[in-house]
């Protein structure tokens, strides 16, 4: 069963695999282990992919099942980062596609995209702009690509951009298995004041071939909170946060994340933007809401 799930979907995080068999991760992870021992998938944080998975890429109806409420809470904690009236850039992914969907019911916002899905999640909302940029269709994720689209966001400056990714890590940042997807998602970076990352805990020390954003340029990283096992998970989060990257945990239920220190005030953003920006939507949030809740894990 788990090695038919892998084969179908390229990438299958622990999770997923033991809600699927109804068994725990426990049993998933040795299970797993086993399988890489005989050559038949690669182990990845979080998950397990097919032989070769550093460069693979899963196409979008392989990462659409992936993490799916991890995802969702991610999404709405990420809209409460969006006011009304804003100007912002959402690029590709099944992440920012969730995003979409909830940004349709903010009024007056404008959002530039190269996702024909984040586009398409906001088609009908009759109260937000939408502007695609140009470049060339790819299919796999349905995102605008190439010099087309690079050159349609030159000179645009916004508030906020909000990116995935194939996995992110203190050392490198953002990551990206396919060059042209990080050179654009590159090119919405140097658009925005702040640079918000949407990544779901099996990205978190996972590294791909094409960095997109550096650590030091990420203003925020909104992720879910990781099981009391990954550990891992738990060291690259504060590894981030050393850095100065400031950590949104949606979802939690109200327990501190692994070797971390909740701390308030949080740290203010290093691309100031007016009207303090996303220090003061997350910073006046109390522990345990449904939106979410915020750790600053900066050691002192």
């Amino acid at each position: 069963m788990i090695l038919e799930m892998v084969r179908a979907n390229g990438a299958v995080s622990l999770r997923e695999l033991a809600r699927v068999v109804q068994t725990s991760e426990v049993t998933v992870r040795r299970d797993v282990r086993a399988l890489e021992a005989e050559g038949l998938l690669d182990r990845r944080h979080g998950g397990a992919v097919l032989p070769g998975g550093f460069t693979r890429e899963s196409g979008f109806p392989q990462k659409s099942h992936l993490a799916t409420a991890e995802k969702t809470a991610i999404a709405d904690l990420a809209a409460s980062l969006v006011e009304e009236g804003e100007a912002i850039v959402v690029g590709a992914g099944t992440t920012t596609q969730e995003l979409a969907r909830r940004l349709a019911r903010v009024p007056g916002l404008t959002v530039v995209t190269n996702s024909l899905l984040v586009a398409q999640a906001l088609a009908h909302a009759n109260r937000v702009e939408v502007v695609m940029t140009g470049g060339t269709l790819r299919g796999s994720n349905y995102a605008l690509v190439g010099s087309g689209a690079e050159q349609s966001l030159q000179g645009l400056r916004v508030s906020k951009a909000f990116l995935s990714g194939s996995g992110l890590t203190a050392e490198r940042g953002l990551s990206t298995s396919n060059m042209l997807s990080a050179s654009v998602d590159r090119a919405l970076v140097q658009a925005a004041a702040e640079v918000v990352v949407l990544a779901d805990h099996t990205k978190l020390g996972t590294d791909t071939m094409f960095q997109t954003v550096p650590t030091d340029v990420i203003t925020r990283l909104v992720t879910d909170e990781p099981p009391g096992h990954d550990d891992r998970a738990a060291t690259e989060l504060q590894a981030l946060a050393d850095q100065g990257v400031q950590i949104a945990v949606a979802g939690a239920g109200g327990g501190e994340l692994p070797t971390a220190r909740q701390r308030s005030p949080l740290p203010g953003p290093r691309r100031g933007t007016p009207g303090g920006g996303l220090r003061g939507v997350l910073g006046e949030q109390p522990a345990g809401t449904e939106r979410g809740r915020v750790a600053d894990l900066r050691r002192r």
